[in-house]
């Protein structure tokens, strides 16, 4: 943003800046009309109508408010340039600016909450896990459970996701710190995880079965897979329970042998001795069924020439279970 612009636009954000304005402007714009009086306006809060005109000059002055005299009052409406940026600020915006500020007034009260719970899962994920250290565990679980919650879109069945979550993560501080010969892992990464990254993973299991571990990330994960995708996911066997949109972990990188990148840019870091791969393929997030099978397709053949390399001795697996 250049200079003048900058200026520009702060002159308007400063102008919205008081609770009172906007309060007028969400009047204004619920308006059945579309448009208030002073009259109307002043209804708003106790305050005297010289207050109120004040106030929507200024809204005026920066080109948010039109008015127009009629008879003795003043009427006001949003000016028509700026009404989709307008139903912008008070739709989208806003709801969001409040979120953030509730979020940020209590920010573990969901942790506090469970923290019962999430005694009880390191409990039992240590008795899995028993060559790894119980305060290890129990603060993955935590990680894990706070990692999903400030990114899940619902906190229905956050419990036991974060510990299908946390399994997920001791497992793969467990191999990471295996020497000897084991089963290949690959781990697929995108910026949701809930299209492309889901769907790969899937299609390694669909086609390799246990003799290939998969695993899915998202630099920037979604509240839930995409609804498209979960029909595909569907049609290859895989657990819905199983298809959560989870945070990207240098864990889940260590353990892999190959990390593919799927549109997710430079967020993936990049460790020595581990093979990467960046696939170019559609994102189905907003595409049609039929443009969601084609990318399905796409990815199809490039985790078939993946597992081809991959399983030498089984190079004819993947079309065994082929669709």
């Amino acid at each position: 943003m250049g200079a003048r612009a900058a200026v520009e636009v702060a002159a308007v954000l400063k102008a919205l800046a008081d609770p009172l304005r906007l309060r007028m402007l969400s009047f204004i714009t619920t308006s059945s009309t579309g448009e208030a009086c002073v009259c109307d306006i002043a209804t708003v809060a106790d305050v005297s109508q010289p207050t109120v005109s004040h106030h929507l000059k200024v809204l005026k002055d920066v080109g948010v408010l039109a008015s127009e005299r009629r008879g003795t009052w003043v009427w006001y409406r949003v000016a028509p340039d700026v009404r989709g940026a307008v139903t912008a600020l008070l739709d989208s915006f806003a709801p969001a600016a409040l979120d953030v500020t509730h979020h940020r007034a209590d920010p573990l009260t969901g942790l506090e909450d469970v923290d019962a719970t999430l005694t009880r899962v390191a409990d039992e994920l240590a008795a899995r896990f028993p060559d790894l250290a119980p305060d290890l565990v129990l603060s993955t679980v935590r990680e894990s459970y706070a990692a999903l919650a400030r990114g899940a879109g619902v906190t229905a069945h956050l419990v036991p996701t974060a510990q299908r979550f946390a399994a997920q993560r001791l497992a793969d501080v467990m191999r990471a710190t295996e020497s000897d010969a084991r089963v290949p892992q690959v781990l697929f990464v995108c910026v949701a995880n809930a299209g492309r990254s889901q769907l790969a993973a899937a299609l390694v299991r669909h086609h390799a079965g246990d003799a290939v571990v998969a695993r899915s990330a998202g630099s920037a994960p979604a509240g839930a897979v995409h609804a498209t995708v979960r029909a595909l996911l569907a049609e290859l066997g895989a657990d819905a329970d199983e298809a959560f949109p989870k945070p990207l972990t240098d864990d889940a990188v260590r353990a892999a042998d190959v990390v593919v990148t799927m549109g997710c840019g430079d967020t993936c870091p990049v460790l020595p001795g581990k093979r990467y791969e960046d696939w170019v393929v559609g994102d189905p997030a907003l595409a049609s069924p039929e443009g969601a099978a084609a990318i399905r397709d796409d990815i199809d053949a490039r985790v078939r020439a993946l597992l081809t390399d991959l399983l030498p001795s089984t190079t004819d697996r993947p079309e065994e279970s082929s669709r």
